[in-house]
């Protein structure tokens, strides 16, 4: 009779912790995701004058280094619980003097790993820093 009275106490004790959690609101999956990043930033090194630059490039929007022109379409960040990373999908072309442009590189960069998928140029090199941070966390400080 015991081990009867032992056997359902722990079956009640068990159904009354899955009542509990299962009364638990679950998180709103729209919650918990970022919001979009506005955009990425980049840096360039001018080969000629080994002057490296740093520059902001909203989505959709071309930004120019040098005679390159640059339009980032994405970038994604990992979450802090995992292996730091930034991707950035950038579409670069060049324009010469008759303003015609010339498709150079479209494709997905890491800033962990520019040598992956490079923009191959002689005379600039553009890479990934880091995805832009969205107005409403911009007090946010930690990185």
């Amino acid at each position: 009779m015991r081990f009867f009275n032992c056997a359902f106490l722990a079956a009640f004790a068990v159904l009354v912790s899955a009542g509990a959690q299962a009364q638990q609101p679950r998180p709103d999956p729209a919650a918990t995701t970022e919001p979009q990043t506005p955009g990425a930033v980049l840096q360039g090194l001018d080969k000629v004058t080994a002057r490296i630059s740093t520059f902001e490039a909203p989505f959709d929007q071309v930004v120019t280094f040098g005679t390159l022109s640059i339009r980032v379409r994405a970038c994604h960040k990992t979450p802090p619980t995992e292996p730091p990373e930034s991707t950035a999908f950038l579409e670069i072309g060049e324009t010469n003097a008759a303003a015609d442009a010339r498709p150079l590189f479209s494709g997905w960069m890491f800033a962990s790993s520019p040598a992956v998928s490079a923009l191959e140029h002689p005379v600039y090199d553009v890479w990934v820093v880091d995805c832009m941070k969205a107005a409403s966390s911009a007090s946010d400080s930690s990185g």
